[in-house]
């Protein structure tokens, strides 16, 4: 296995891209179609598609592409009695990690728009329907991931996480942060993709919820144990 220091390292590069590349598109989505909120979701929504599936090609035979705590504590969650999952150690670098790295891509991704480094968001999403739209996103992520894996399915994580991630940034009224690091992240810029600080408690509380409902889901629907993502080192 690959040492613990080279995945965490993968976790905190994949996990800060994946915020550049949602702040990022974000602020050139309002400066390209000022006024036109649906067009910049689009153009949000599409770069974040095409970009998370990138990072998990290219991260994923390292640290196996989690760039989110929900999926490494479902991980360890899921393979806690067998030690077939993260194991605990791994579990806090990766969340540490991740973390770190949400917020240095938020920070990236503000320099390169000559937006100051730091400037918290001042966008609310509190309202309880947001809190539902994370909490079915975030579900429907963890089912997805670990489905494919007991399925013997995780050559196609990359595409099919990509593509759910893209979705649902539309059929969701909180247009699918399902990532807490992501999240904190997405509070260092106040532009497009922001949310802010007052409201990630509540976003936070709903993806933890979302897990433990794809926690459940997987277990009516995929009971046998079989193969697991991290198991087969694929990515997710």
């Amino acid at each position: 296995m690959t040492a613990l220091w080279r995945r965490a390292l993968a976790e905190a590069l994949g996990t800060g891209l994946l915020v550049t590349v949602v702040v990022g598109s974000g602020i050139a989505a309002a400066s390209l179609s000022p006024g036109d909120r649906g067009l910049q979701l689009l153009e949000n929504a599409f770069a974040t598609a095409l970009g998370l599936a990138v990072l998990i090609l290219m991260l994923g035979p390292v640290s196996g592409a989690h760039f989110n705590p929900v999926v490494s504590a479902v991980d360890h969650w899921l393979g806690r009695r067998t030690s077939t999952g993260l194991p605990l150690r791994d579990l806090a670098a990766y969340i540490s990690a991740q973390t770190i790295g949400a917020i240095a891509g938020a920070i990236l991704a503000n320099l390169m728009y000559a937006e100051p480094a730091v400037s918290w968001s001042t966008t609310d999403r509190s309202g309880w329907h947001l809190l539902l739209g994370e909490t079915v996103a975030t579900a429907g992520l963890v089912v997805l991931i670990f489905a494919l894996g007991r399925s013997g399915r995780s050559a196609v994580v990359p595409a099919a996480v990509g593509a759910y991630i893209g979705a649902a940034y539309w059929f969701t009224s909180s247009t699918s942060f399902a990532n807490p690091a992501v999240s904190i992240g997405r509070a260092f810029s106040d532009t497009f993709a922001g949310i802010a600080p007052g409201s990630l408690p509540g976003f936070i509380a709903a993806q933890l919820l979302g897990a433990a409902l794809g926690i459940g889901v997987l277990a009516l629907l995929y009971p046998a144990r079989t193969v697991t993502p991290h198991q087969t080192g694929a990515p997710k």
